[in-house]
C-alpha cells in the first residue's frame, strides 16, 4: 500500500471511529434490547421464587441473566 493510501486509509478510519458510539451508549443499548427479549422476560418469570433478584437494577438482573445463560452454554 503506498503511503498515501495509507494515510487516506487511516483518516477515513479515524472518521469512522469518531462516528461510533461509546461503549456506555453501546452497553446501554444492548441492555434494553436483552430485556426485552423473550429469553429474558422468561428467565425473570421463572426467577419469581428466587428472592436474590429482589431489589436488584435491571442492570444487574441482566448481567446475572447474560452470566446464567453463558454458563448452561458452556455446559
Amino acid at each position: 500500500m503506498a503511503a498515501s493510501s495509507r494515510s487516506e486509509f487511516y483518516e477515513s478510519s479515524k472518521d469512522l471511529m469518531c462516528q461510533l458510539p461509546d461503549d456506555a451508549t453501546i452497553w446501554q443499548n444492548l441492555k434494553a434490547a436483552i430485556a426485552s427479549s423473550s429469553g429474558f422476560q422468561r428467565w425473570q418469570l421463572e426467577q419469581q421464587g428466587d428472592n436474590s433478584l429482589n431489589g436488584l437494577t435491571l442492570e444487574l438482573r441482566v448481567q446475572r441473566y447474560l452470566r446464567e445463560t453463558l454458563e448452561t452454554l458452556a455446559y
